[in-house]
């Protein structure tokens, strides 16, 4: 463009002649500048959180801080020596991003060198715990003035995990070397580190020293739980496996166990006051908890959670106990059935903590609780003030003996592990009861006065002498007060006043299934030789089956037995059909005549059949109780 009068360029003109050859030059250089590349949501959370641990590969954050150091990230996921190098020199990073780095870092180098089921790969494990350490805890800012940052996250996990192989890591080296081992006392030593082992209270198996084996919480799934509580913190979940597992009721010297799979958390610590001082040691401590008993604990100066898992050890528990086969063989007895009953301690006895009884029902086992129990663990306020005893009894036993044996069971439980009767777990014990299990729990908390002895004078009209020998010999069976310290109960499903399927031609062939333990038979038939010399009757030796019968002697007389005025009780009752009158109504098993009670403080209704206990409502009703009940407690507390 030109002045038309004079033929001298324009400004724009002259502008342009510059711009132009610039513009071209810099197209032909690339220099394209910045340009817009939209991601989604999920791939932005992605690249904001992904790290070693869930994708494989280096996190942002660590390729950020190699960059900076220039140093090229791309290599260092496969070899990290030289880069963990690069980072340990001085440089331009900030200290949380270095140290961030280098836990990330030394953990990727952990995870190259690590060989399954082998001590080795021990010291890359503690120097990726001691930098995420010294992360958390020995920079600048606290822990909880980056509480909101993902970078903590993923370091704290960083920890965890170099914690829980490190403590796996370190059980496989004593094992491999129980001598040197003992030689240092509770001290390891490896090629770089010494590792001092320290149990604060964890408490196995009484004859138990040591588990047999350790196995991460995380890497355990089930079928037939419908949720895994955990609690997130500091801290390796682990489960501790104790020969106690290999053992069944039968063959247990007592009538009770504790834990065979207890939660534990490891903890690892560095000494060292700073920052320099940390980065120098080559000391560590592994601390083992017990996740019940703790919710927080000190560390270097601060009060952090402590992580725990609360459903993987009572999960490992029931998928190696076969309760599914045991139950059918207990009912029917035989050689190989369960004698006597047996008392499982879901968590290591603590005096501080309420017990919460539960019985299971005919032909069942512990593992109608499952669900049950599980949302008791999961429920914080439950879990901090419950511990869960569940009775594994004989069912095809008679309900007499049942009541008896269970009764003796429970105290010698109670006197073994509080003999004065003076901790708060002895008092107000909450029992819950399902189906036979229920009309067993109710005996527990009634006095049977003399309704049974009176029932055999009038029946037998023994003499004087051998109503003496009743009495002396048979006591235990035919009179009983309420178990001490039981001040609630719940009845699930049950049949107290029997139900007419255990009438019918399948329970009758059951029934004749069903082999008592000789004692069990002579004591009955010592009880009818001394009621009615030279005659013997049936309806003395009626087993579990015949005891649920609407008919039965035993169950029509012990319905009337008063329920312990210190009892509060609750009844949750299944409706099959929610057509016609309640009271016609029944579960497919028991009619609700049958499991109605009255004076109960509340009767649930739930739509359903008779294994009404697994359902989500039977479980909010029996969390809704166990609240009730510790907010009755708070004034004596």
């Amino acid at each position: 463009m030109s002045d038309a009068g004079t033929g001298r360029r324009t400004p724009a003109a002259r502008l342009a002649r510059w711009l132009c050859p610039l513009l071209a030059a810099c197209l032909l250089a690339g220099c394209a500048g910045v340009r817009i590349r939209p991601v989604s949501t999920q791939e932005f959370i992605t690249q904001r959180r992904g790290d070693i641990l869930s994708s494989g590969a280096l996190s942002i954050a660590a390729r950020d801080a190699l960059s900076v150091i220039g140093q090229d990230p791309a290599p260092c996921r496969r070899d990290p020596a030289p880069c963990i190098d690069a980072l340990s020199s001085p440089s331009g990073l900030a200290t949380e991003q270095r140290l961030s780095a280098l836990a990330e870092l030394w953990l990727a180098q952990a995870l190259n060198e690590d060989v399954p089921d082998s001590a080795a790969g021990l010291d890359t494990y503690l120097q990726a715990a001691r930098y995420a350490y010294a992360y958390l805890f020995r920079t600048a800012r606290p822990p909880a003035l980056r509480a909101f940052e993902d970078r903590q996250t993923q370091v704290r996990d960083y920890y965890n995990y170099a914690t829980q192989q490190a403590s796996l890591k370190a059980y496989r080296h004593y094992l491999e070397h129980p001598a040197e081992v003992r030689r240092g006392g509770a001290v390891l030593r490896t090629a770089d580190w010494r590792l001092r082992i320290r149990n604060a209270d964890v408490r196995l198996p009484e004859g138990e020293r040591l588990p047999d084996e350790l196995i991460p919480a995380s890497t355990l799934t089930f079928r037939g739980l419908r949720s895994i509580y955990r609690r997130d913190g500091l801290g390796a979940e682990l489960v501790a496996v104790t020969r106690s597992d290999r053992q069944d009721a039968e063959d247990f010297p007592s009538p009770w166990s504790e834990p065979a799979f207890p939660a534990v958390t490891a903890v690892l610590s560095f000494p060292g006051d700073d920052l320099e001082a940390v980065l120098r040691t080559r000391e560590a401590t592994l601390t083992v908890y017990d996740p019940y008993r703790h919710d927080a604990i000190r560390l270097a100066g601060d009060t952090v959670p402590l992580a725990a898992n609360f459903t993987s050890g009572y999960g490992l528990w029931l998928a190696r106990s076969d309760f599914a086969v045991q139950a059918i063989r207990n009912v029917l007895g035989g050689a190989d059935g369960l004698r006597a009953p047996h008392i499982y301690l879901l968590q290591p006895y603590d005096p501080e903590r309420r017990i919460v009884l539960m019985l299971h029902g005919l032909a069942s086992s512990p593992e109608a609780w499952v669900n049950v129990a599980n949302e008791v663990l999961g429920d914080e306020a439950l879990r901090r003030n419950y511990q869960i005893w569940q009775v594994y009894y004989p069912t095809g036993q008679p309900l007499a003996h049942n009541n008896q044996a269970i009764r003796r069971a429970f105290q010698d439980t109670l006197a073994h592990f509080d003999p004065g009767r003076a901790a708060p777990a002895g008092r107000d014990i909450v029992l819950i009861g399902h189906s036979m299990g229920g009309v067993l729990g109710r005996l527990l908390v009634s006095s049977s006065g003399s309704v049974l002895y009176d029932a055999i004078q009038a029946h037998y009209r023994p003499d004087p002498d051998q109503q003496a020998r009743i009495v002396r010999d048979f006591g235990g069976l035919l009179r009983f007060t309420p178990v001490a310290g039981i001040s609630r109960a719940v009845f699930i499903a049950a049949p107290h006043r029997g139900t007419p399927y255990a009438d019918n031609n399948l329970a009758r062939l059951a029934s004749s299934l069903v082999r008592l333990p000789l004692t069990l038979l002579e004591q009955f038939g010592g009880l009818t030789r001394l009621a009615q010399p030279g005659k013997a009757d049936r309806a003395l030796v009626a087993n579990g089956i015949d005891n649920l019968s609407e008919k039965d002697d035993y169950l029509r007389l012990s319905g009337g037995m008063a329920i312990s005025p210190a009892v509060r009780y609750h009844s949750i009752i299944a409706r099959r059909s929610m057509d016609g009158p309640l009271e016609d109504s029944d579960d497919g098993l028991v009619p609700w005549r049958s499991a109605h009670l009255e004076g109960a403080e509340s009767e649930k209704i739930i739509p359903g059949s008779h294994s009404i206990q697994e359902t989500p409502p039977a479980i909010l009703e029996i969390r809704r109780i166990l609240h009730e009940h510790l907010r009755a407690l708070e004034p004596y507390r």
